[in-house]
């Protein structure tokens, strides 16, 4: 009777894990998705509504889906305090939130060189560099989605199946 129990709780929770790592696959296509869009808002926010960037990170935080939200809401309250520079503030919010997005080291380096050159210079090479972040989020979100075709359906099946190679073993 036990055994059984054992072995229940056993493929119960590495069918979880499996699950859990599978969701995480898709929701980096998901938060690339959704990143690239708030990057269109605050670039028509720059180039046609002339809203300073600290209120349109604060729109664009309302717009959007945690945790992506905590984002630009953190960003933008760095920017309100006025004790720090633009590239400061997008880093040290980046850094913040990064541990609960499911993105990776290359859309982090792609975001932290965006805020090097955010606010720097006037609205069109302003909308040159949205426009050059947005391809190369466009080409990490085609890995991703490439990523979670491949690789969603056997991380779910790895999970269950190494619960049912743990129970053999055990037995």
């Amino acid at each position: 009777m036990f055994k059984l129990i054992g072995a229940v709780i056993i493929i119960l929770s590495t069918t979880w894990a499996g699950f859990e790592a599978s969701r995480h696959l898709s929701q980096r296509p998901r938060q690339l998705r959704q990143l690239k869009s708030a990057l269109q808002s605050l670039e028509a926010e720059i180039m046609y509504g002339h809203t300073p960037l600290g209120d349109a990170a604060l729109k664009i935080s309302k717009q959007i889906p945690k945790p992506l939200s905590w984002f630009f809401e953190i960003f933008s309250g760095r920017l309100a305090s006025g004790e720090t520079t633009v590239k400061t503030a997008w880093d040290e919010s980046l850094k913040e939130v990064w541990k609960s997005l499911a993105l990776k080291q290359g859309e982090f380096e792609i975001l932290s060189q965006f805020g090097e050159t955010l606010g720097r210079s006037d609205r069109y090479n302003q909308q040159k560099q949205i426009l050059l972040t947005m391809t190369h989020l466009e080409r990490e979100e085609n890995d991703a989605i490439d990523r979670q075709g491949k690789y969603e359906k056997m991380v779910k099946s790895l999970g269950f199946l190494s619960g049912l190679l743990l129970i053999i073993l055990l037995m």
